[in-house]
């Protein structure tokens, strides 16, 4: 092949795993290995169906709802978060929780908690029926209404226009959240927000280095499960800067149309899309002759969240798996 035939793979930094997926992922390994299976997880721990199969192979139980846990067993909430009265259903099965929610996800959820106890009606951004936004409605689902769009905001009715304030789902596309927020400053002038962004540093830096690439590529993939919010956003970025760009379970859904005609590939990874998939896609795509591979660092990434009290001290006070 020729320089000029030469056909190149843009593999974005940071890509995949965000510290809240890892720590949920690890908090449901750990307690694996410390208890023995069956551990029980309440929804998908993270959205990846990889990542949910890989754990159930070992020992995890995914349910829809704490009812179907067995009374006094451990049950696990997901990296979304949960809203108040599952966590109420859980006492009343004597459940032994294990909360994986991501720091970030709570810090809304108290957010939430705080505006609501001060008197103001809330307005959550967000995907009505992602675990998130399901989990934080229901911190204050008496006075929280939730809009995805500009458009919805129209149709909001508060009490009192001058006691406002919003929130955002942490996995949102940036662009579309600041046309909403726009929105509802232009309706609601004394609006307030949280102290600092809700959409977390992972899905900002992911869609900032899907920009930074965008105008290079004819082809632009992202490595992520349908359900996947933060996945999702990235493909919309793109597209909404007049790049190509799909959303890709792993290199197997590829379509060979997709690839005519192309010459430069960016690929990233959701922050719930594990590094396996995304190296299989890159085996994959150089052998369809990407063969000038560069990785582009957009940021540096390396932030890290502890371990949750529950399970530090469950580990320390449990006898190993087998004594």
């Amino acid at each position: 092949m020729s320089q000029s035939e030469t056909k190149t793979l843009l593999l974005l930094k940071p890509r995949g795993f965000c510290a809240g997926v890892v720590r949920a992922i690890d908090i449901v390994r750990i307690a694996l290995e410390t208890f023995g299976a069956p551990i029980y997880v309440r929804k998908e721990i993270v959205h990846n169906r990889y990542v949910v199969d890989e754990l159930s192979s070992k020992g995890a139980i995914f349910v829809d709802s704490v009812d179907e846990v067995p009374a006094g067993e451990r049950v696990i909430y997901s990296a979304h978060g949960v809203a108040p009265e599952v966590r109420d259903a859980s006492k009343l099965r004597e459940l032994r929780v294990i909360d994986a929610t991501c720091p970030l996800v709570t810090k809304v959820h108290v957010e939430a908690v705080k505006f609501a106890r001060e008197g103001y009606s809330l307005i959550l951004i967000g995907h009505r029926d992602h675990d998130e936004v399901i989990g934080t409605l229901g911190e204050a689902p008496l006075v929280t209404q939730v809009v995805d769009a500009p458009e919805d905001v129209e149709d909001l009715h508060v009490p009192d226009p001058d006691r406002v304030a919003y929130l955002t789902q942490t996995t949102l596309s940036l662009d579309e959240t600041t046309h909403v927020i726009e929105a509802l400053r232009q309706r609601f002038p004394n609006i307030k927000g949280p102290h600092a962004q809700d959409i977390c540093y992972a899905t900002e830096n992911r869609q900032t280095a899907v920009k930074d690439v965008a105008a290079e590529c004819d082809l632009l993939l992202v490595v992520g499960s349908d359900n996947s919010s933060n996945s999702n956003r990235l493909v919309e970025v793109a597209r909404n800067l007049g790049t190509n760009s799909h959303l890709i379970e792993t290199y197997r859904s590829i379509r060979p149309e997709w690839l005519e005609g192309v010459k430069t590939v960016g690929l990233t990874a959701g922050a719930s899309a594990p590094e396996i998939l995304v190296q299989e896609t890159v085996t994959f795509l150089e052998e369809q002759g990407f063969t000038d591979m560069r990785e582009v660092e957009v940021m540096p990434e390396n932030v890290r969240f502890g371990l949750p009290p529950e399970i530090v001290e469950a580990i320390g006070a449990a006898p190993a798996v087998g004594d």
